[in-house]
């Protein structure tokens, strides 16, 4: 299979999974669960789980059993979408080429709809542990809990301190700093769900961990590039947005030649950090170059 066809069989379990997840019943609280489906089901690249999948998938092959941390880490990051899409953090109006939640719905039930997502997706992993029986399983995803945990609140640090720096000149630490906790934990998040929860050992923990880490950056910087130099009709959204915002991007920084030689030398290095697991390992070095060529 080649990875466009792998990439795409990948999206449409996860696309299912998701399904399951969706409240239709009539209730009060109606228009809020529309208003998290909206969100959730209306696209993107399902990276996330992918990668928890395609990891896992170097260790083992029932991949169902890692399903609903796939589900989970999605739905965290379409509540970080909705949240960063508010008027009081970017002010965007589109995601995903639609309105984004709270220009479909009102920003009280935007905010709702993302505390709810967040909170749906611990409901998940708890409902998991609740079902696990054996001892050893089960300190495998306590272990994965606990670092959900703790990514989530790094995710939510990196948010802040981006805003906070809005408008002012920082160093290359404070922007690396913000890459990779706004970005990159959640990215790092996955690689090591599927990969603790296959049974990976030491060391492939550390080359997968150090490729996370990497692509992470990786994924960032590229959105400082399409930021400023993409298609809008295939961004989905407007560009220019971190101009306007006066957010520091590594385009800002280094500018688009420089941005552009980073991220080629970072993504080489994600992929050299795979070279142990030989050819089962094809799917994730072509995630990289992915990464690093996408245009939304």
């Amino acid at each position: 299979m080649d990875f466009k066809k792998e990439l795409k069989h990948y999206q449409e379990i996860v696309n299912r999974e998701l399904e399951k997840y969706i409240i239709k019943k009539e209730c009060q609280e109606r228009k809020l669960n529309q208003s998290m489906e909206y969100s959730l089901m209306a696209g993107g690249k399902r990276l996330r789980p992918i990668l928890v999948l395609s990891t896992y998938s170097l260790f083992k092959e029932d991949i169902q059993k890692c399903f609903p941390y796939s589900v989970a880490i999605e739905m965290v990051h379409n509540f970080s979408l909705i949240h960063d899409d508010l008027p009081g953090i970017d002010n965007d109006d589109f995601r995903h080429g639609k309105l984004t939640n709270h220009k479909k719905f009102n920003e009280a039930t935007a905010i709702l709809a993302g505390d709810s997502l967040l909170n749906s997706a611990y409901i998940v992993i708890s409902d998991d542990l609740k079902n696990e029986e054996s001892g050893e399983e089960q300190v495998k995803k306590l272990q994965v809990l606990n670092e959900f945990t703790l990514a989530v609140d790094r995710m939510i640090a990196g948010e802040y301190v981006d805003t906070e720096y809005e408008g002012r000149e920082i160093t290359k630490e404070d922007l690396n700093y913000i890459h990779k906790n706004k970005t990159g934990a959640l990215l790092k998040l996955c690689v090591r769900m599927g990969a603790i929860l296959g049974g990976a050992n030491d060391k492939d923990l550390e080359n997968l961990t150090s490729y996370a880490e990497k692509i992470g950056l990786a994924f960032q910087i590229k959105d400082d590039i399409l930021s400023v130099e993409g298609d809008e009709k295939i961004l989905g959204k407007p560009v220019g947005n971190d101009k306007k915002l006066e957010k520091c991007t590594y385009v800002s920084k280094y500018g688009i030649d420089k941005s552009k030689e980073i991220l080629e030398k970072i993504t080489k290095e994600a992929i050299k950090k795979l070279e142990s697991f030989g050819s089962k390992a094809e799917f994730l070095r072509d995630l990289a170059l992915y990464i690093e060529n996408r245009n939304k």
